[in-house]
C-alpha cells in the first residue's frame, strides 16, 4: 500500500484540483493513495456551496449502539485520522449505552446515522419506519454460545446442554428452527455468568470479544466458543443505518460516509490503530487497552469485518441473495411475517464497488 505525505496548502491543491487542503488536516496526516482518491470522488460529488475545507465541513452525528469499544473501531479510526474531514464530514460519534435510544434520535432528525443491526431495519419494514442500512460493518454477527472446556465437540452438541440465553434472544428463534433446541433446555440470562461457570452440562451466551475473555480472566480457563454465524446464523452486524429521507435529499452525504468508514475498517483492522484506540478508552473509561488488543484479535481471526462477499466486493458489502437468505430464515422461525418487502431495508448504492481491496495485506 503506497503512503504519500502530503504537504499542507497549494502541493496537496495539485492532487484534488478542486480543494487546496483535501489532501492533508493541518497535522500534515499520513493518507494512502486510496484516502486520496476517495476524498477527490466525495469532492466532485459535493456541489460548490459544499466544498469541503479546514473551516467548512457539514457536521454529521453518528450514533453508536453501545459505549464505545473495538467493534466501533473503524468508525472512530476515521474521526482520527482525518478520513471523514478529507471527503467534507465533520463527524461527531455518539455513543450509546444502556439509557440511551440513539436510533430513536435518529427517526427524530436529531443525529444523522446509527449503528444498528440486519433485523431491527426488516422490523422497521414491518411498522412501516424510514429505517435503512445502508452499510454492514460485520460480515459476521459477533454473538457466540460458550460451552467448557472439551465438553461438547460441535455445535449440534450444544443441543445437550443447558443453554442459558436471554428471552427473547432471535437467534435462538433461530437455532429453535435450524438446530432442534428448544424452550425446555433454555434457562434465563441474567448478564452474571456465575450459573454456566459452576455448571459443567450448561452453555452461556456472549458476544465474541466480550463474555470469553472475562471468563477467561476470572476462573482462569477458556470456554469453547461457538460463533452462531459459523453455524449459519446469516446475518449482517453493526450496519450503518439512515432515513430514507436523508438518502433522497443528502446522498452526497451518505456516500462520504459510508466510503469514509469503509476506509476506516480497513485502516483500523489491517493498519495503525493507536489514534482511534485514544478515542475509545477516552469515550469509555471502564475500556482497556487489553480489551481492545484481545478484540481486534477474534474479529480478524473470526473474519468478522473481512470474509466472504467482502473479499471480492469490498468491507461494508451487502447483498440482494444474502438478504433474501436472510428473511426467509426469519420467516420459518416465526420472527417475521410472509409477505414483508423487506428490500426497504437496505440500500446497496453505496457499497459494492471493491473500495479498499487493495488496503488489505497479501
Amino acid at each position: 500500500m503506497t503512503a504519500l505525505v502530503l504537504p499542507v496548502g497549494a502541493g496537496a491543491c495539485a492532487l484534488t484540483s478542486a480543494c487546496p487542503e483535501i489532501g492533508a488536516d493541518k497535522r500534515g496526516f499520513v493518507m494512502t493513495h486510496w484516502q486520496i482518491s476517495v476524498s477527490a470522488a466525495c469532492i466532485m460529488g459535493l456541489s460548490a456551496g459544499q466544498m469541503a475545507t479546514a473551516q467548512d465541513l457539514t457536521e454529521v452525528t453518528f450514533g453508536t449502539n453501545w459505549v464505545a469499544q473495538a467493534e466501533h473501531g473503524g468508525f472512530y479510526q476515521s474521526v482520527a485520522d482525518g478520513t471523514y474531514a478529507a471527503c467534507g464530514l465533520d463527524v461527531t460519534i455518539l455513543p450509546g449505552g444502556p439509557q440511551v435510544n440513539n436510533q430513536a434520535l435518529m427517526l427524530a432528525g436529531r443525529i444523522d446515522f446509527f449503528m444498528g443491526g440486519h433485523l431491527d431495519a426488516y422490523f422497521a419494514v414491518e411498522e412501516g419506519l424510514p429505517i435503512v442500512n445502508v452499510m454492514a460493518s460485520f460480515q459476521k454477527d459477533p454473538q457466540v454460545i460458550m460451552s467448557h472446556p472439551g465438553k461438547i465437540s460441535s455445535f449440534e452438541g450444544l443441543t445437550d446442554l443447558t443453554m442459558i440465553v436471554q428471552d427473547a434472544a432471535v437467534y435462538y428463534e433461530w437455532m429453535k428452527a435450524a438446530y432442534g433446541f428448544n424452550d425446555a433446555q433454555r434457562q434465563p440470562y441474567t448478564f452474571n455468568s456465575a450459573p454456566f461457570i459452576v455448571n459443567e452440562d450448561s452453555a452461556q451466551q456472549g458476544y465474541l470479544s466480550s463474555e470469553p475473555y472475562a471468563i477467561a480472566k476470572e476462573t482462569g480457563w477458556s470456554p469453547d466458543v461457538w460463533l452462531i454465524a459459523d453455524a449459519g446464523y446469516n446475518a449482517y452486524s453493526t450496519t450503518i443505518q439512515t432515513k430514507q429521507e436523508v438518502i433522497d435529499e443528502q446522498p452526497e452525504i451518505v456516500k462520504c460516509f459510508v466510503e469514509g468508514s469503509i476506509v476506516g475498517w480497513y485502516n483500523y483492522i489491517y493498519g495503525d490503530n493507536a489514534a482511534a484506540n485514544e478515542l475509545i478508552l477516552s469515550d469509555n473509561p471502564d475500556m482497556t487497552q487489553d480489551k481492545i488488543d484481545f478484540a481486534i484479535s477474534a474479529m480478524l481471526e473470526n473474519g468478522i469485518v473481512d470474509s466472504g462477499d467482502t473479499l471480492t466486493l469490498g468491507i461494508g458489502a451487502m447483498t440482494d441473495e444474502r438478504s433474501e437468505t436472510f428473511y426467509n430464515d426469519m420467516v420459518t422461525a416465526g420472527v417475521l411475517p410472509e409477505g414483508l418487502d423487506y428490500a426497504k431495508a437496505y440500500d446497496l448504492t453505496f457499497i459494492n464497488q471493491g473500495l479498499g481491496l487493495d488496503m488489505r495485506p497479501e
